[in-house]
Parts: C-alpha cells; sequence; structure tokens
C-alpha cells in the first residue's frame, strides 16, 4: 500500500493571497523571514486579510535563510505565550521549513529536534494550530509537501524532517509573490524545481499519482526556466505552477541522493565563509548522479522516458541519458551555474578556484558521504550506494569528472 497526501486546499493564481480573509479562527501568527515580503506590501496584505477575517495577528519574523534549530525553539516559544489556532507561513523555504518545524514544537513542548528527525514518526498534529503555507519562491515546493529541512549549526549538518502530519492544511501558490525574486534566486530555486521532479520519477516509491505532475513540471521547467532567469514575467508565473507539481510529485513520491548529498554538503564548509546553496547543490550534483543511477536497469528506462517527454535526441536509452545530462549541463551554464563544488565561489557563481579547497574537501569527505548515506532521502534512490561509492561520487562532484561506477 501507498500514500498520496496533499494540502486539502491549494488557492492558486494571481491574487490567491486573498484567501486568507475566508479562514476561521481567533488568533494567526505569521512567520516571515528577511525583509522582502514586507518590502513589497505581502506581509501587511496578508496581515489585513486575516484581521478582515476576525482574528488577532501577531508576527514572528527575521527567519535566516537554512533556518536553524535555535530558530525554531524561538518561534515554537512564541507560539506557546500566544496561542493562535492558524500557523500562517509565508515566504521562501526556509521560513516555511522553519514554521512547520515549530508547529511540532508547539503543538507537542516535551518534543525534542531529535524526535522530529525520525523519519514518519511524527504524533497527529492540528490539536492547537491548522497550518497555511504561501509561497514567494518557485522551488522548495514546501507548501505542498511532507518535509521541512532545518540546520544544526553545531554539527554542520543539514536535517529532513519528514513525516505527512506536516503537511500544509491550505497551500496558496499566487505567483504575484514570486515576481520578486531575484535572477540568482530564480536560477537555484528553478534546479531545485528540476531535481525534484527527476528524483521523484525515478524514486523506487514513485507511482501514477506521482509520475504525472513529475512529467509536467519537467515539460514545464523546460519550457520556462531560462527565460523566466531572463525576466519573462508569464514565464516566472509558469514556473511557480511547476514547481509546485515537483512538490506534488516529491512529497508523496520522496527523492534520491542528490538531494542527500545537497543536505550534508550545504553548511558543512561554513566555517571556509560560505554555504552552497541548496538549489546549486543539486544543480551541480544532478548529472552525476543521472549517470550513477543509469547503471540501474529500470532507472535508466525511466530517465529515457523523461528524455522522450522533453523530446531529446537519442536511438536509445544510453543515448538518452546523455543527452538528458548534457541538457542539464547546458542548463547550468545558461543560469551561471558551476559544475563543481572545486569550482563553486563564495557567491556561488562560477570562478577557477572556489572556496572549498581540495584539503578541506578531502578532509572532511568520509563524513560527509557517511552522512548521506543516513540521509531520509537515499532510501527511495534507485541505487544504494557503499561508502567507498558515495565518496566517489562526492569526488566526482567536486572535481566535475566523469561517473563511470
Amino acid at each position: 500500500m501507498q500514500r498520496f497526501t496533499n494540502p486539502r486546499d491549494l488557492y492558486h493564481g494571481k491574487g490567491a493571497l486573498e484567501a486568507l480573509k475566508g479562514f476561521e479562527g481567533k488568533k494567526a501568527v505569521i512567520c516571515v523571514g528577511g525583509g522582502s515580503m514586507k518590502r513589497f506590501g505581502f506581509l501587511d496584505r496578508a496581515k489585513a486579510y486575516l484581521e478582515e477575517a476576525g482574528m488577532e495577528v501577531k508576527i514572528f519574523e527575521g527567519i535566516e535563510s537554512d533556518p536553524s534549530v535555535e530558530t525554531v525553539m524561538k518561534g515554537a516559544a512564541f507560539m506557546q505565550e500566544f496561542g493562535p489556532d492558524w500557523i500562517i507561513a509565508i515566504g521562501g523555504g526556509s521560513p516555511i521549513d522553519a514554521a512547520k518545524a515549530m508547529w511540532i514544537k508547539y503543538e507537542y513542548p516535551e518534543t525534542t529536534f531529535e524526535d522530529m528527525c525520525k523519519v514518519f514518526g511524527l504524533p497527529k498534529l492540528r490539536t492547537k494550530a491548522k497550518f497555511c503555507a504561501v509561497s514567494s519562491t518557485s522551488g522548495t515546493a514546501t507548501e505542498v509537501t511532507a518535509f521541512s529541512i532545518i540546520t544544526d549549526y553545531q554539527k554542520g549538518i543539514k536535517y529532513p524532517i519528514a513525516d505527512f502530519e506536516i503537511t500544509p492544511d491550505v497551500a496558496i501558490v499566487d505567483p504575484d509573490l514570486a515576481e520578486t525574486m531575484p535572477p540568482k534566486l530564480v536560477a537555484h530555486t528553478g534546479m531545485d524545481a528540476l531535481t525534484h521532479a527527476i528524483e521523484a520519477y525515478v524514486s523506487t516509491v514513485h507511482s501514477e499519482f506521482t509520475d504525472a505532475p513529475a512529467i509536467r513540471a519537467i515539460e514545464m521547467i523546460q519550457r520556462d526556466l531560462v527565460a523566466s532567469y531572463g525576466g519573462d514575467m508569464t514565464a516566472r508565473d509558469n514556473m511557480h505552477t511547476a514547481q509546485c507539481l515537483a512538490g506534488i510529485a516529491f512529497s508523496s513520491g520522496l527523492l534520491g541522493i542528490v538531494h542527500s548529498m545537497a543536505h550534508k554538503t550545504g553548511a558543512v564548509f561554513a566555517d571556509q565563509g560560505a554555504h552552497i546553496i541548496h538549489g546549486a547543490a543539486n544543480a551541480m550534483y544532478l548529472p552525476k548522479v543521472i549517470a550513477y543511477n543509469a547503471k540501474d536497469p529500470e532507472a535508466k528506462k525511466r530517465y529515457g522516458v523523461i528524455a522522450d517527454y522533453m523530446h531529446l535526441s537519442g536511438a536509445n536509452d544510453d543515448e538518452k541519458v546523455a543527452a538528458l545530462i548534457a541538457f542539464v549541463r547546458g542548463l547550468n551554464d545558461q543560469l551561471n551555474i558551476p559544475h563543481g563544488i572545486k569550482f563553486y565561489g563564495a557567491d556561488s557563481f562560477p570562478t577557477e578556484q572556489g572556496f572549498v579547497s581540495e584539503e578541506i574537501f578531502l578532509e572532511r569527505l568520509p563524513s560527509i558521504a557517511a552522512n548521506a548515506i543516513l540521509d531520509a532521502c537515499t532510501g527511495s534512490n534507485p541505487r544504494q550506494p557503499s561508502q567507498e561509492e558515495m565518496e566517489k561520487l562526492l569526488k566526482c562532484c567536486y572535481y566535475d569528472t566523469e561517473v563511470d561506477f
């Protein structure tokens, strides 16, 4: 038996933020990140809509990119004091992910972060509050998923929280919010979305219910991502839909080791001066993982199907896999994303020598590989890598070398 879970309601299209006017409750807390939602007026509008619905509203703001365990605990304490029956998270993946974890702690104050990280092991939520996610970026799709990513900075590791309980009750996918994204964010979130769709399609737990949104998302991203990056707002609006479809696919179809490696390399080099931004990590690692997974016959066949839907060339599955890899690498070039960690600058752009030195990378490689194997996303990957294989794969992702194993 398999399960396919989505938010009960999904409001989409321009002006969908107004759906907040129809919410029923007494108190709502709005969780938000930096200044962009306030700067562009969306935070004030959301607050006004909820007040129009008759609710008392408080705002928890300042949630950082790659939110920390400490931020989660602060937000949960804020909620404990206020007692909301609606939690509204508005912004990119970070504030929504943080708010999901806060929700768990708010409902069950005795829960530890370690408890939250037990895969599909959460108690029943909604005893105190319902959850609405309003996405402003076109990539994470956390507004429709059963996942949250929280960073333990003491360990330098990003941990996925995975449980259908944290699937939002309501998702609002309003493209007006996505039109405020700067080009670099468009590039990184767009490649995150493409990775979601491709990994979900070849996942070992894919189904007809996840295949359909995955393929449609891939088709739309192929058509619209580069144009969105170039400032085409019709394409930007389409990408907001495409990333949500990819989220619907992976929330129930799960992911693979592109994400396992991205989670475990994202913050581990923070002491060297920067993070490897999640979407950029996915973009760099995706071609390598396609090559690795394609050694599995079923995965190779499914990559071939993806290539067919994309109308890529190839007389057989081997040629189609090669064409798919070439397409992803070409996208990275168009979006100014490097092809390997060695060439990843502190500003995320390609450079001759990135911020992670070879010495530091090799020194940390064994632990990164071990943690990636343990990541929640690894279990649904078409191939289960050994420690040796994961280290070799990560080396290919560092040096941008061919995967032949």
